[in-house]
């Protein structure tokens, strides 16, 4: 029966010098006895030591890619300075504050402490490790080249994050815009159009059509507010579950997103940027392209792309330049076809493919610093248009009567 393995915990101590100054800090270590040792080694007399607690919020904290990012950089630093990999996993666990983060690592840890390779232990957590990442990560250890591959995955990581984060951001300003003029209109009709009504009532005058439409949306969304409340969470809901659980409506969304204004443009040229990141890195690491561009269909993130990289793939296959198929799909701008014909004739696909991830990605980042300057305005005025029509709604009677007055 397999022993085991026992599993570090962080430790907060405090102590003296061999001044006599007070000193504290934090320790990785299986117990408070061996921590003791550990800094009596260094000349520290330990006073107290006691477990680091974990927060209530910080105990439930998911994941997120960019603490792999920042975990890929950290070991790529490490075995370029030469530590030695089981070392490198203590140091760079002590680091993160998240606690599943440190948990991840000390797996890792003990798969590699156990016999495992370095890609082994990463294939066995693919909710945090894609095929790709496993792949150069396999490559370099096969080469004997891991500090090197270690440092593109984490420079093709954390590209990737910001990317994505960019386009979030494109796309969370127009939710927001919708949301608050939902929110305003709904306030303004369930709390504001009823005390206009019942000074409206005592007039005895025919109302204006615009005021009698707002008056009977405002007596609709009073009576069934909830129906319309539980209509759009069940829309939202729906959505949701077609676009996890459809591919063709995924595949139908994609195309949609893809037109429309503004928003298309940005997703359209995240996709090249994406596209020209990830076979740079494959290709740099040594993968040979057809299976490169295997990987590079799934990190494109619309299905558009990924037809088109699969044709290209089956293009290559056949024997045919990645430039001039690039070009038969109609689908990649002329601008990265023109560099990739450049880079496979000067024999620096890599080196081209990341001058094209770069320039796109800076695209993004420009077009989504003018969305944001375009919607801070459209917000004021969207809100205005619907509490400025509101309030002309509700005045409008009073303006007639003064005027037949």
């Amino acid at each position: 029966m397999a022993q085991k393995a026992i599993k570090n915990s962080v430790f907060i101590w405090e102590g003296l010098d061999r001044q006599g100054a007070k000193v504290k800090g934090e320790l990785s270590g299986v117990s408070p006895a061996l921590v003791k040792a550990q800094l009596r080694k260094q000349g520290i007399n330990p006073q107290k030591v006691r477990k680091k607690s974990i927060s209530l919020f910080s105990a439930g904290k998911k994941i997120k890619p960019m603490d792999i990012a920042l975990f890929t950089r950290q070991m790529a630093t490490m075995m370029k300075a030469g530590v030695p990999l089981l070392q490198s996993f203590d140091i760079i666990a002590e680091g993160f504050d998240n606690p599943n983060m440190r948990k991840l690592v000390d797996d890792l840890k003990q798969e590699v402490a156990a016999g495992n390779s370095f890609a082994t232990s990463l294939r066995k957590k693919p909710q945090y490790f894609d095929e790709l990442y496993c792949n150069l990560v396999d490559s370099g250890e096969q080469s004997g080249s891991l500090e090197t591959l270690l440092d593109r995955v984490a420079t093709y990581k954390e590209k990737t994050e910001q990317l994505k984060a960019k386009i979030k951001k494109a796309m969370n300003y127009p939710i927001a815009v919708i949301a608050v003029a939902v929110i305003v209109s709904a306030i303004l009709l369930i709390k504001v159009v009823p005390q206009f009504q019942e000074v409206f009532a005592n007039f005895g005058a025919e109302l204006p059509a615009f005021t009698l439409m707002v008056i009977g949306l405002s007596e609709l969304l009073q009576e069934w507010w909830y129906i319309v409340l539980v209509g759009m969470i069940g829309a939202a809901y729906a959505f949701k579950q077609a676009h996890s659980r459809s591919q063709k409506f995924r595949n139908w969304f994609d195309r949609l997103m893809l037109k429309v204004p503004v928003v298309g443009d940005i997703l359209y040229k995240s996709s090249v940027a994406r596209f020209a990141r990830t076979l740079s890195t494959t290709f740099a690491a040594g993968v040979p392209l057809v299976d490169a561009l295997d990987s590079v269909a799934g990190a494109t993130g619309n299905v558009v792309f990924r037809n088109a990289t699969a044709k290209v793939k089956s293009d290559v296959s056949s024997g045919m330049q990645l430039n001039f198929s690039m070009r038969t799909t109609g689908t990649f701008p002329s601008m990265a076809v023109q560099m990739t014909a450049i880079g496979e004739e000067s024999g620096s696909l890599d080196e081209m493919l990341a001058k094209v991830a770069t320039f796109y990605e800076e695209e993004v980042d420009n077009m989504v610093d003018g969305l944001t300057a375009l919607m801070e305005p459209m917000i004021m005025a969207v809100l205005g248009v619907l509490v400025g029509g509101l309030i002309i709604a509700m005045y409008l009677p009073i303006f007639q009567l003064g005027a037949v007055v």
